[in-house]
């Protein structure tokens, strides 16, 4: 690490409306259009004040740490808002480990922790379109804060923030060495290596121009097809977001590869923006979401890996997950959406996994973060072990939980906040009581509404936090089903 020194901004100390209005965390921090809501100015602002909560929740007698690490991902202007990031908490008298780097965010998760840090401030988006930017806040135990922490941010923003009488010090270091270090210790690293070599094993990465670059051939030490690696923060016009429709040229290669080759396993991997979200493509070019990899996972950890533990999902998960779950006696916990609530719970209690249907899954035998990254070491570690196609183990666990499903989910934009008040309110005082021909049998209220029906189908219906958007969810039987129940959720969506 080497000593840095640059020009110090000053932080305002008593803010204006303008400056703090529409501040506001979602499920994994702030995020806003680049020079409209996302400003330098802001940022700014908002770095000192998280900086402050940080010290408060996680300084200790055992901890009397005063370091932030500050990271950030390919996004436009990442480097120069990290760089008023690590300024500004400079001046709120904290030490500051700024990466040299793009990275990705589970590695700024590690390296609080491995530093004893107070925490880490991220500049990422994750998975949003190229005109956003946002500030993600780690805790020193190496995951996301609390919802309760992130309150304390947004309430301290009226305040007004003084600057510290002397400002800290500003070092810059490689968040990738010690991160790539430990991933490794967690798989069979050269047994993977050698099934690629040899040609047993293809493996293609979609990057999605985002912080998950060269990140797979750093680990395993050997080149693989990558995908989108150069740095486009217009992320081709689409969103980093690992979802079919922005995976043309990943199904493309796929195709072609097998066409060429028509025998041996070939995996896709697929890593949103700041590579803390996963999805894969099989053999046969078939979009495998997490709904399909958790289960997998999970499989492959208990039966290959020996491990054991609480096996965690958010409401949107499917329900084969718990009951691969049941297959190895392993306790279920259910929790609302975002990844802080896994966290939270994997504090708590002795985990095997974490994971969310957005592509969120976390181990208990590391932070308390998402990280795609391991997830797909572990997934190769999985094909390789089992010695068959992702779909072959898929299909397997299926037929041995007896439960075969298919899912999707819409997201519904709404004219505005009133329209998400007047949805919100006739659900609350109106219950729905029969969802496209089928009685509602049972009512989840712990993340918006999550209903199951008489055919064992469910509906689950949130709002965003921070958006007018309605967000559908469906599982049942046969994809007809699941169109047919968001179908219906559309249009009562938009007649109520």
């Amino acid at each position: 690490m080497k000593k840095v020194r640059g020009n110090v901004f000053m932080t305002q100390s008593t803010p204006t409306a303008a400056l703090i209005d529409g501040i506001k965390f979602g499920t994994d921090g702030w995020r806003g259009v680049i020079a409209a809501e996302f400003t330098f100015e802001r940022v700014r602002y908002v770095a000192a004040i998280a900086a402050q909560v940080l010290a408060e929740n996680y300084s200790s007698e055992t901890n009397n740490s005063r370091t932030v690490i500050v990271g950030y991902d390919r996004r436009f202007l990442s480097e120069e808002f990290a760089a008023a990031v690590a300024e500004s908490v400079q001046q709120a008298g904290f030490d500051v480990l700024l990466s040299d780097g793009y990275a990705p965010t589970p590695a700024f998760s590690w390296a609080a922790k491995q530093q004893n840090a107070l925490g880490a401030l991220v500049i990422t988006a994750s998975h949003n379109p190229g005109k956003y930017s946002g500030l993600k806040v780690k805790g020193a135990f190496g995951g996301s804060v609390s919802p309760a922490v992130t309150q304390q941010i947004e309430a301290r923003l009226p305040q007004g923030f003084t600057p510290a009488a002397k400002s800290g010090s500003l070092t810059t270091f490689n968040p990738w060495t010690s991160y790539c270090e430990g991933l490794r210790t967690k798989v069979d690293i050269s047994m993977i290596r050698d099934a690629i070599q040899t040609g047993e094993l293809t493996v293609f990465a979609d990057v999605m121009h985002g912080a998950a670059a060269g990140g797979l051939e750093q680990l395993l030490g050997i080149a693989i097809r990558e995908v989108n690696s150069d740095r486009d923060p217009l992320f081709g016009g689409g969103a980093p977001e690992p979802l079919p429709k922005y995976m043309a040229e990943l199904f493309h290669q796929v195709h072609s590869h097998r066409q060429q080759h028509p025998t041996g396993l070939v995996v896709a991997l697929v890593f949103d923006g700041d590579s803390d979200r996963i999805a894969a493509v099989d053999g046969q070019g078939n979009f495998l979401s997490s709904q399909i990899l958790i289960p997998i996972l999970m499989e492959h950890l208990v039966v290959h890996r020996g491990f054991t533990g609480e096996f965690i999902k958010t409401i949107s998960g499917s329900d084969l997950m718990p009951k691969v779950a049941a297959l190895h006696n392993l306790s279920v916990y259910e929790t609302p959406i975002g990844y802080k609530y896994i966290a939270d719970r994997m504090l708590e209690t002795p985990v095997l996994i974490g994971g969310e249907e957005s592509g969120g899954i976390g181990y208990g035998n590391h932070i308390p973060e998402r990280d795609a990254l391991l997830s797909a070491l572990y997934v190769l570690e999985a094909i390789v072990k089992f010695n068959a196609d992702l779909s072959d183990i898929y299909h397997d666990l299926q037929t041995r939980a007896d439960f075969f499903s298919s899912y999707d989910r819409i997201d519904l934009p709404l004219s505005g906040m009133e329209a998400r008040a007047r949805l919100l309110n006739q659900l609350e005082s109106q219950p729905l009581t029969e969802i496209a021909g089928q009685k509602v049998v049972d009512v989840l209220a712990i993340d918006g509404y999550k209903f199951r029906l008489e055919d064992g189908r469910w509906l689950l219906i949130r709002f965003s936090g921070t958006e007018p958007v309605l967000r559908l969810y469906s599982e049942a039987k046969t994809l007809d089903q699941v169109h047919e129940t968001l179908d219906w959720a559309r249009e009562w969506a938009n007649n109520a």
